[in-house]
């Protein structure tokens, strides 16, 4: 006797050894044993032989015709001996009725299974949704294959196109399209951006290196939706002083100036002016939301992305010619350079004059100081003043601490045809020091006033050398301060705009504006810090790119740079750091010439190798 029997969704047949009633000990074709329940048998046979069962029931299943079998067994549940009667038109042989059991087991499209050798049809609609769906299938599987071998190719397949934007920079991982790009980049060994540019699908590598990032982190676009007009205030008094910015040639978001006024007995007036867009921009309103969106202004190379419209910078930024709403704080200034007193006032001021550090350097430079002579300028006076300030406000704060390390700045111009420049410039200049002990005697001074009071605010704090962001002051250890925030570029960024909204409120002698708990102020923090390091991150990220574009530009094949320990070396030209697996045993602060080899402008990658010591430090 042998059976044929269901196990574990399969079908089996086996010569019958032992029958004990509720289960069997039987004996594969191959000849392997197990025991089997007797509730698992669909049938019991003598012939054919068990060996040859299931090749003859395969051979007659593959015959039966679905549609015809779907079409015959009607709406109503049955079993499959009754359709093999129907079907064969005969009391069906073993060998029939698994055939079947096996075509309707293989059909779960056309045959819902209802039970143990038990089925029912489709419905009509269902089976056509069904078929329909494996059709589509197997369309789309047509054309992924054709995707991939012509991908193969290196050619871009014509579907691909329109989505290439898609696929760059927000897949759909379900999307046939992307299943062929992946499939096929993976048998190329390449990353699927690397192989869309074999298939020339990216002409211009800094579109995609922008686009990415905007794609990312700026998906409604970088331009700015319909806004109200931002208010300006009315009836600030008019400060009794005229104030000076100072900033390189491509600054429009003027936040900051300066104004000195001489007192009796040689002390002097130091005004500190920055541009108060608090004063417009209020919580919840249209204009914020944006800037709390944003976060920060994002610089790069031949462009920038603002944290305000066009509109709202004009109307608060410190140009020249205006009277310009300004929260500003003064400072009476000894003729040691010790302050007496300081004090906040919301005004307005003149803006005499933006100066540019293009024309400013030439005139106002160490070189210059160093000489004797007078500054040749109309502010001549001012800035020499502002210089011996500052150098005294640094030696108050880092006393005779060695200097840190000024590596040099890097300008970079790209003009309409893509052609880049880059300047070198030393940081540290008597403007950088001027405008930026400004700085941190205004920074500092608001933090230590909003701290005495109790208010929360965006503060910076270092402390083991890492800086951060808290809502509760602390010391900043590298600038040699108490009590430190940012509050002197609310044009350009988010924390700044927030502490001045504080500081606007102490001025006024109103509540502040988040309390000591505000999760609002919470959240602005985390947002803050975390779009500020991305910003900065793809603006490095850019400056690298620019810095291979130019090398490729100018057929640089050697360039010379300093080693900073062990294989790591800073390359002078641009503003890059590299390891140079070829460089060995030379002593860091060396110079050292390098030979340039391949530069990869997609993973913004460039080949150097070691040529020989020029200097040694």
């Amino acid at each position: 006797m042998n059976v044929f029997y269901e196990e574990n969704g399969e079908f089996k047949v086996g010569s019958v050894l032992a029958d004990n009633d509720t289960s069997l000990q039987v004996e594969a074709p191959h000849g392997k044993r197990s025991k089997v329940k007797a509730s698992s048998v669909l049938l019991r046979f003598t012939s054919p032989a068990h060996t040859a069962f299931m090749a003859a029931a395969q051979q007659e299943a593959d015959a039966i015709d679905i549609d015809f079998l779907w079409q015959c067994c009607g709406a109503d549940e049955f079993g499959y001996e009754g359709l093999a009667a129907e079907y064969f038109g005969h009391a069906p042989s073993a060998v029939e009725s698994a055939a079947v059991l096996m075509r309707l087991h293989c059909a779960p499209m056309y045959f819902y299974k209802k039970g143990r050798g038990r089925y029912k049809a489709a419905p009509e609609d269902a089976l056509k949704a069904a078929l329909a769906s494996v059709e589509r299938k197997r369309l789309q599987a047509e054309a992924k294959a054709a995707y991939v071998a012509e991908l193969a190719e290196n050619r871009l397949p014509g579907a691909l196109r329109p989505l290439l934007d898609q696929l760059l920079y927000k897949p759909d991982k379900n999307g046939i399209e992307w299943k062929a790009l992946d499939e096929a980049a993976t048998a190329a060994k390449l990353t699927p951006v690397r192989l869309l540019e074999r298939c020339g699908a990216l002409p211009d590598i800094h579109a995609y290196h922008l686009n990415r990032f905007l794609h990312e982190h700026f998906p409604k676009g970088a331009g700015f939706p319909e806004l109200p007009p931002v208010p300006v205030p009315e009836g600030l008094p008019l400060a009794e002083v005229e104030a000076y910015s100072i900033d390189d040639a491509a600054t429009t978001e003027i936040d900051d100036a300066f104004s000195l006024q001489a007192l009796p007995g040689g002390v002097h007036r130091l005004g500190i002016h920055i541009a108060a867009p608090a004063l417009g921009i209020v919580p919840e309103s249209p204009l914020e939301a944006v800037a709390r969106e944003r976060l920060s202004t994002v610089y790069f190379p031949g462009g920038k992305i603002t944290m305000l419209p066009d509109a709202a910078v004009e109307a608060y930024t410190l140009a020249a010619g205006r009277d310009c709403p300004a929260l500003s704080i003064y400072f009476d200034v000894a003729v040691d350079f010790s302050i007496l007193s300081h004090e906040t006032r919301l005004e307005r001021v003149r803006i005499a004059a933006n100066l540019r550090h293009d024309a400013l350097e030439p005139v106002f430079n160490a070189a210059t100081l160093a000489a004797g002579g007078a500054i040749d300028h109309p502010q001549g006076a001012a800035l020499a003043w502002l210089w011996q300030f500052s150098g005294s406000r640094l030696h108050t704060r880092k006393g005779d601490a060695p200097p840190q390390e000024d590596r040099p700045e890097y300008t970079f111009r790209v003009d309409d045809a893509g052609r880049v420049s880059i300047g070198r410039r030393a940081r540290g200049t008597p403007i950088d020091q001027s405008v930026a002990e400004l700085m941190i005697l205004a920074n500092s001074t608001w933090a230590g006033e909003l701290h005495a009071a109790g208010q929360p605010a965006l503060y910076r704090v270092q402390s083991g050398g890492k800086v951060r962001t808290s809502t509760a002051a602390g010391p900043h250890d590298g600038l040699g301060v108490a009590q430190y925030m940012w509050a002197t570029s609310p044009l350009r960024r988010y924390a700044d705009l927030v502490n001045q909204r504080q500081l606007i409120a102490r001025a006024r002698g109103e509540p502040p504006v988040y309390g000591g708990k505000d999760t609002t102020l919470l959240a602005a923090m985390r947002d803050f810090e975390a779009a500020y390091e991305i910003y900065g991150e793809y603006q490095r990220t850019m400056e690298r790119y620019w810095s291979l574009r130019w090398l490729q530009q100018e057929n640089m094949t050697v360039v010379s740079g300093t080693v900073l320990r062990e294989n790591l070396v800073r390359l002078e030209a641009v503003p890059i750091v590299q390891r140079i697996p070829s460089l060995a045993n030379v002593a860091p602060g060396a110079r050292v010439e390098l030979a340039v080899g391949d530069i990869d402008l997609l993973d913004l990658g460039i080949m150097l190798e070691f040529k020989a010591v020029l200097e040694v430090a």
